[in-house]
């Protein structure tokens, strides 16, 4: 596909439409509980009038097949930036993602991405969109890290300085991680993450 013709089909993929009342971003990054990503798309769209695209970080694909989404869900990566955007009055992906989506959620937020969120730092697709958010929109997080990269003082400040712009944190859950470690740090359950976008979309 040449260079003009997927920058058309991108631009096609984001245009707003009334097919579907309600526009959900899903934003996942490089945790193993990305591998979850999956379920939580299946179970937001069985929402009702929802259409649901998802977000990844580079790292985010380690952890899932993308064959394993449900059919037809726009999934958008780095590359995409910049298929579209080849000249000055050209349209900017994170800019049009933005524009599309009534509430994005992050799930996972890995401790990673919480930094430069936090920090304000955009030097991929998924933390551009962040920082060019509506802060008047629904954002929601989903941390998910080891045990003691939570515990860390630092991710208090990180998690209080999102909540202090109006984003929606689900806190983390206390379990067995992967890793071998016991304690909180593991991702909200997929059924939290549904209910609480219910309520943030009603």
């Amino acid at each position: 596909m040449s260079a003009s013709k997927k920058q058309a089909s991108l631009l096609q993929d984001i245009s707003r439409s009334e097919e579907k009342e309600k526009h959900v971003l899903i934003g996942c990054t490089g945790s193993v509980a990305a591998i979850k990503l999956p379920l939580l798309v299946q179970e937001l769209q069985s929402i009702g009038d929802v259409e649901v695209r998802v977000l990844v970080t580079e790292n985010a694909l380690k952890f899932f097949d993308k064959s394993t989404l449900p059919p037809g869900v726009r999934i958008y990566r780095d590359q995409d930036e910049w298929q579209m955007w080849n000249k000055l009055s050209d349209p900017v992906l994170h800019i049009e993602l933005r524009r599309w989506a009534d509430l994005m959620v992050i799930a996972p937020l890995d401790a990673n991405t919480l930094g430069k969120v936090s920090s304000g730092i955009c030097d991929n697709l998924l933390t551009c969109v962040v920082r060019a958010w509506d802060v008047s929109r629904p954002l929601l997080f989903c941390p998910a890290m080891n045990t003691h990269m939570w515990q860390h003082p630092i991710t208090a400040r990180q998690v209080a300085e999102l909540s202090s712009w109006g984003y929606t944190e689900i806190p983390c859950v206390e379990k067995l991680l992967a890793c071998g470690d016991k304690g909180f740090g593991a991702m909200a359950e997929v059924s939290t993450i549904v209910d609480r976008v219910k309520e943030a979309l009603t």
